[in-house]
């Protein structure tokens, strides 16, 4: 009996799918935003735990985070199951990113102890906990940024998948700050902990819920399971390692992930100590034009091109948070709003880049391999969260900051002016820097015009006898 060959047609995504895709993003990102806005003034400013300390958290954090990501990308794109390559993962970790996130903010803090012996327990509580939470937040991450490239060929259906993602995913953010804002405590008292404990417990169970929920309309693509033949592990490492779309992109990636983990890292300082307003007030001017920005990036995507758009945004961002440093208090909020709006290239357009990495490799090795880019992409990137981690705190000591806790507990709203500085620039020169560097090298990545055309061709045709030999076998 013959078969009729598929059509090489990309089809358009339903808006019900879009929008069920984007709740997944809306779940880790309420946990993460949570997590990078409050991670360190919660175990720095509010239980004291010194900068050498979590120095040494983030330098072994880093180090699991460069290993488990190509683990689990290697692992995921080799895995065949009924359910796919990537859904049992996200499905099945989702209750375990919860309970890790949950973990995070019970530090067991003996006031009975002093010196070390304090910081010791603290040390050891942060660094499992983070470790455990950034386990299960990798392996959900990865699984659902790999999916992005599969279900759809088309750059602009990516786009339309990675704008309702973003959008969520800012709502999530946004969320992230504003729950804990409402429920932080006036001291590091055990006491008063409470109330931000069980509202991090609340949000672990929305969130979990939310990502789950997502595996039950997402569905993969069974050729790419059941077709396609993994390749070993050597070859598979030189072909990622040997992509030079792939190795520029990560470099810019860096810049714009130690850009990100700073500005999310430092909104609570930039609003308690530098504006003395309630962070709120800040999200405001930095999500606003963010959000505008997001579906935005459609428009000048067609005009631009993926690349191009990402890299005038990054330096539209550039700008903004350079800016911040040097301006008057009261042009602060201006600033931001720049710096949001440019914002929108690295939510929005950064994995339809690595989509196009994707498709590119394809043609190459004949064989979809999205989890080890998403995950070596992690292992040469995530070091910026550590960065970003150990850089607050190191700015902070270095300017003379006085912590909550070496106040009696008590916020000192009027810091030296070189703690005020120190926090401009962490929040400002730095990440803005790191985004002018990023599309600086954006220059060099070679997917673009008629070579991304040819080979986003090449893969409708493999897709297409792909579908067929599928259509055969059963």
């Amino acid at each position: 009996m013959s078969v009729k060959p598929p059509t090489t047609q990309t089809p358009k995504l339903s808006l019900s799918y879009k929008i069920i895709w984007g709740v997944a993003a809306l779940g880790t990102s309420l946990i993460s935003g949570t997590y990078g806005g409050l991670l360190t003034i919660f175990y720095q400013d509010y239980l004291g735990v010194t900068a050498k300390w979590i120095g040494i958290a983030a330098v072994i954090y880093a180090i699991w985070n460069a290993i488990n990501d190509p683990i689990f990308g290697y692992i995921t794109d080799n895995t065949r199951s009924k359910l796919g390559r990537r859904i049992p993962f996200m499905r099945y970790t989702a209750p375990f990113l919860a309970l890790t996130f949950i973990a995070v903010w019970f530090a067991p803090d003996k006031t009975s102890l002093l010196g070390d012996s304090r910081q010791m327990l603290l040390f050891g509580w942060m660094l499992g906990s983070m470790l455990l939470y950034d386990t299960a937040y990798t392996i959900i991450g990865l699984v659902y940024s790999a999916l992005l490239p599969e279900v759809t060929e088309a750059d602009s259906e990516r786009n339309a998948l990675q704008i309702s993602s973003s959008l969520f995913a800012m709502l999530g953010t946004i969320l992230g700050f504003l729950i804990p804002d409402m429920v932080r405590p006036k001291s590091g008292a055990e006491s008063d902990l409470w109330p931000l404990r069980l509202a991090m417990i609340v949000l672990a169970i929305v969130a979990m819920l939310l990502i789950m929920g997502t595996t039950f309309k997402v569905k993969e693509r069974k050729e790419f399971t059941r077709v396609d033949k993994p390749l070993p592990l050597l070859p598979a490492i030189k072909a990622t390692f040997t992509s030079k779309s792939f190795l520029i992109l990560v470099a810019a990636n860096f810049m714009s992930i130690l850009m990100s983990s700073l500005v999310t890292g430092s909104m609570f300082y930039l609003a308690d100590y530098v504006m003395h307003t309630g962070v709120i007030n800040l999200l405001i001017f930095v999500f606003v034009p963010l959000i505008i920005g997001i579906p935005l990036t459609t428009l000048f995507r067609k005009k631009m091109g993926v690349v191009a758009s990402q890299q005038l945004l990054l330096v539209i961002a550039g700008v903004g948070l350079i800016a911040v440093a040097f301006v008057p208090e009261k042009l602060i909020p201006f600033c931001l709003i720049l710096a949001g709006f440019g914002l929108a290239g690295p939510q929005t357009l950064t994995n339809v880049l690595f989509a196009q990495v994707a498709d590119e490799d394809e043609v190459r090795t004949g064989v979809r391999r999205e989890g080890a880019f998403f995950g070596v992409n992690a292992l040469l990137t995530k070091p910026a969260q550590s960065v970003a981690l150990w850089i607050v705190p190191a700015i902070l000591e270095a300017t003379n900051f006085v912590s909550r806790a070496a106040n009696e507990g008590e916020m000192l709203v009027n810091q030296p002016g070189s703690a005020v500085f120190g926090i401009k620039s962490f929040i400002g020169i730095i990440p803005g820097v790191a985004c002018l560097l990023g599309s600086l090298l954006l220059t060099f990545y070679p997917l673009r015009g008629r070579y991304l055309n040819q080979v986003q061709e090449k893969v409708l045709e493999m897709h297409v006898q792909k579908a067929l030999a599928l259509k055969e076998m059963e």
